[in-house]
């Protein structure tokens, strides 16, 4: 792959067949082709075949995907055959939901600390650990190996605790606030935007709303 870069509608999509296959082994399946992987993940064979070529292929004509190798190698490819320590910075309701989904450490990236302003929530405990003010944060990313920082904060403060985080050697952000980040080209920033994936909810129920209207 050295030189190669693949697209991100690739990488968007590797997380899919990671969970696919996850679900496969679950259920027994020891191999499947990328014609009946396709109808699982409502992605054509071809462009099965063609994204997976982008690492290696992975198949074998007339046999298919062995799905516990195939599992394991996207997993490597993903990273998540290791671990990545991670931080929540706001403590409130989606703070608290996020560091109480145990599902992320299954993947590697374990949660070594929660930090907000307020001071109500100073010593409260979620899954054990403590939240902690943030004051506090500096200190604790030198001492605990920090890679990734989860901002569920008001956008007012996204970008300066993002460039608190950057200043710190922080080097990516899962963002949550209602705001893009602008970052150093080497800082990581993946933006998840809640509102917008609703928005796309509502779109296509007012499309089928009208398309069964017409009829």
């Amino acid at each position: 792959m050295e030189g190669h870069d693949i697209s991100q509608a690739v990488i968007r999509r590797l997380p899919r067949y990671y969970r696919y296959l996850g679900e496969l082994m679950e259920q027994g399946v020891e191999r499947i082709s990328s014609n009946d992987l396709s109808k699982t993940m409502k992605v054509t064979a071809s462009q099965i075949r063609q994204d997976l070529n982008n690492f290696g292929g992975f198949g074998q004509q007339g046999y298919g995907y062995n799905v516990k190798y195939l599992y394991t190698e996207i997993g490597k490819i993903l990273g998540l055959d290791e671990n990545h320590n991670y931080i929540i910075i706001g403590a409130g309701n989606l703070g608290q939901a996020l560091a109480n989904y145990q599902s992320f450490e299954k993947r590697g990236f374990i949660l070594k600390g929660l930090f907000d302003v307020n001071p109500a929530l100073k010593g409260k405990t979620v899954r054990g650990i403590p939240i902690r003010m943030m004051e506090e944060l500096k200190d604790f990313i030198q001492e605990n190996h920090i890679e990734i920082g989860v901002l569920t904060i008001p956008k007012e403060k996204a970008v300066e605790v993002a460039n608190l985080l950057v200043d710190n050697d922080i080097r990516a952000i899962w963002n949550f606030a209602h705001t893009d980040l602008n970052l150093p080209d080497n800082v990581i920033v993946e933006n998840v935007h809640l509102s917008e994936s609703l928005m796309r909810l509502s779109y296509n129920i007012s499309r089928y709303h009208q398309e069964h209207k017409d009829r």
